[in-house]
């Protein structure tokens, strides 16, 4: 009996070793992800691996979350007028930018409660020049900011405490727009108050004088 003994190519052979390379290489490796694949419990879920139950954990005692202690300088209870922050031109533009992002699409660009969304059917807010909200502290007006106030949401997670308070510097300087005596004003808006300038009609490009 004549047996016939085939040669292999060496371009098979390469090929053959490669594959029982890769096949040694992901036996000993696994495919699973354990990083994606952990066990894990959904928010809120409740869980029998602690004793009473629940999944989420409180915070541990005395835990201090960072950034709240230089915020603590700035808290200011409801009804205290004090202002933590010195006012100035620079706390005044912060406002007015926090303000006509945040605050105009319902209080309008000047405070008066007419802003596009109380327009457009919603209910519209008090105007900042009523009396009542003349008269509010600065606590309040910082306190309503962050935590909401009837169909309005807390905006503490938008706003910092310090823009909350430039925006309540912001709200003051509207209210004091309206409201401020012609002798409390400086000596050039007094005069500009007394004497306006002027209005100069602009002439149409091509319109012919009569």
């Amino acid at each position: 009996m004549i047996s016939i003994a085939r040669t292999a190519s060496p371009s098979r052979l390469v090929t053959a070793l490669g594959g029982a390379a890769c096949v040694l290489l992901l036996a000993g490796c696994s495919l699973k992800q354990d990083m994606a694949l952990q066990p894990y419990d959904r928010p809120l879920a409740p869980s029998d691996f602690f004793a009473d139950g629940r999944s989420e954990r409180p915070l541990v005692e005395n835990t201090v979350a960072r950034g709240s202690l230089a915020n603590d300088a700035l808290f200011v209870s409801k009804d205290s007028n004090a202002f933590p922050l010195p006012v100035n031109q620079e706390l005044l533009e912060r406002g007015e930018g926090r303000y006509k992002i945040f605050c105009t699409p319902c209080h309008g660009i000047q405070g008066d409660g007419n802003g596009m969304v109380a327009m457009r059917g919603m209910k519209h807010p008090p105007t900042y020049h009523d009396d009542r909200l003349r008269k509010s502290p600065n606590g309040y007006f910082y306190d309503v900011i962050t935590n909401g106030f009837g169909a309005m949401y807390g905006y503490s997670a938008q706003i910092s405490p310090r823009d909350s308070w430039a925006s309540v510097a912001y709200v003051r300087a509207l209210q004091l727009s309206r409201n401020v005596k012609a002798s409390e004003l400086s000596p050039e808006l007094r005069e500009k108050l007394m004497h306006p300038p002027a209005e100069t009609k602009q002439e149409t490009p091509g319109a012919s004088k009569e």
